[in-house]
């Protein structure tokens, strides 16, 4: 019995790996390019985006006629795709290219307009997650950084911050020293 008995040959077989690839890749350098926030904090209208996103480039992958062995092989290229990537970014010069730095947003209370709008991140956003860690007002804000993952942390003023924790912060001279030990 051959593959094709399947519904695949080898050059759909092939196809689908590369495509898979093309994707995968993309993504990576679309979130780049537009920050670590474009795949977090979705709203239900990014949701739709993103579901009808998934549909077409399932699609793409997958042809005119999905089988489940096409199925299969395109799951199997991504779960290899994503498993040596994360391999591959132990080390250093890999992993700055596909993750992005952690960047400073609001230092000493003052929002930071210029790495904001590099990271694509506005100030409803950034106020939104004051509120939600409590804080009552600009003044009690050290710092506030987007992480890596799109996530952002609000660091209050009080206890100083260690100084390896800002290690690779973009912006992080901008934090006050006041704040760093």
């Amino acid at each position: 019995m051959e593959w094709y008995d399947f519904g695949l040959d080898g050059f759909d077989a092939l196809r689908i790996i590369i495509s898979c690839a093309v994707f995968y890749f993309g993504i990576i350098v679309v979130v780049r390019l537009f920050g670590q926030r474009t795949l977090t904090s979705l709203s239900s209208f990014d949701l739709a985006g993103i579901i009808a996103l998934g549909a077409i480039v399932g699609r793409s992958i997958l042809g005119n006629t999905p089988t489940l062995v096409a199925g299969v092989l395109a799951v199997g290229t991504l779960l290899v795709l994503q498993a040596v990537t994360g391999r591959a970014r132990r080390n250093a010069r890999i992993e700055g290219i596909v993750n992005s730095p952690a960047i400073v947003l609001v230092a000493d209370g003052e929002f930071l307009t210029d790495t904001m709008a590099r990271a694509h991140v506005d100030r409803v956003e950034i106020i939104s997650k004051l509120r939600m860690s409590g804080i009552r007002a600009m003044s009690e804000v050290a710092c506030v950084i987007l992480e890596p993952t799109g996530q952002i942390s609000v660091i209050r003023h009080g206890a100083p911050i260690d100084e390896a924790l800002l290690h690779g912060v973009v912006g992080a001279d901008r934090v006050p020293r006041d704040d760093v030990r």
